[in-house]
């Protein structure tokens, strides 16, 4: 069996993630103690304490999710004994969880990837003013019928494919007056369902540019190095190694398509069959499960998942 660790991205936060694993492992809470260290202030009180309004700031949000994230495997780590570079064939995170998934992987320390998305979160809150921009789910459409839609929506606004997450699930992103019509044009074409999202920005699209200049000058600043694990990036949907192309994937990142369903069916084919969701929520797991039908996808973010998954650990090895 073939296996990848996936990070998730904005939207998995709840208040109290990552609490237990705290509690419950000493590894785990060096992790928070660390990215509390990094920001110089205790982001782990708006993550176990609220309020929600706080947590779902893209500034705070980011860099918490990927904690949780670390927090999970660094339990995975210590408790299951679990080592990527010997369990995993690949990881991957979605959108702010790639950067999780360069930590776990040795490429970004800790302490760079929280910086790193505290600075991304602030960026692309201030790219585009609050209330001009907005996304919109897709629900029934495949990634081309999505596009063929924004296009035809912009009328030279900003109306673009932000993410493909598979299952007939896209996301448009851009200004708002064209997400809307999106939104309308999509309804009139079949979907399934078409609705706004309660986002505070117009993630993936053109209107980051801004926020992608400022990633550029901040990566450029950290050290990145080959990660332990290929890592499978979310603009090409496909393995990189190299330091120098993995910070301008990042960048490119910041406006470019989350090419997800691309990510998951490549690891898939390449013999991937056991998908393990690190951090807060499931929602990558119940997508793994949409998009490979012989796949499975299971959520590791409590003491519980990790027993669980120390349980199993013998079926866990790699063969490439």
């Amino acid at each position: 069996m073939s296996v990848a660790f996936t990070f998730p991205g904005q939207g998995s936060q709840a208040v109290g993630m990552g609490k237990a694993l705290a509690e419950a492992f000493p590894a785990s809470r060096a992790i928070f103690a660390e990215v509390d260290a990094a920001l110089g202030e205790k982001l782990t009180t708006v993550l176990w304490e609220g309020p929600a309004e706080a947590l779902t700031l893209t500034e705070n949000a980011q860099p918490g999710l990927m904690a949780v994230s670390l927090a999970a495997m660094r339990a995975l780590e210590t408790e299951a004994g679990i080592k990527l570079e010997h369990d995993a064939a690949y990881v991957a995170g979605h959108s702010l969880g790639e950067y999780s998934a360069l930590a776990a992987a040795g490429s970004l320390t800790i302490g760079d990837a929280a910086r790193l998305l505290r600075i991304r979160g602030r960026a692309m809150q201030r790219a585009v003013a609050v209330g001009a921009g907005a996304m919109a789910a897709l629900f029934g459409l495949e990634l081309e019928a999505a596009r063929e839609i924004a296009a035809e929506a912009a009328q030279g606004q900003v109306c673009e494919a932000a993410n493909d997450n598979g299952a007939g699930q896209v996301v448009v992103s851009g200004d708002k007056a064209a997400v809307e019509r999106a939104v309308d044009i999509a309804k009139a074409r079949g979907a399934k369902r078409a609705l706004m999202l309660p986002v505070s920005a117009p993630f993936h699209c053109a209107l980051m540019q801004p926020a992608a200049d400022v990633m550029a000058q901040a990566l450029h600043e950290v050290t990145v190095r080959p990660p332990a694990v290929p890592v499978v990036c979310n603009v090409t949907a496909r393995p990189i190694t190299a330091p120098a192309e993995i910070v301008q994937r990042l960048i490119e990142q910041v406006t470019g398509t989350v090419r997800w369903r691309e990510s998951v069916t490549y690891m898939a084919n390449a013999g991937v069959t056991a998908f393990y969701e690190v951090g807060a929520g499931k929602v990558l797991s119940g997508l793994v499960k949409r998009i490979v039908d012989a796949a499975t996808g299971t959520a590791v973010g409590t003491p519980a998942d990790v027993a669980a998954l120390k349980a199993a650990r013998a079926p866990i090895n790699v063969t490439i």
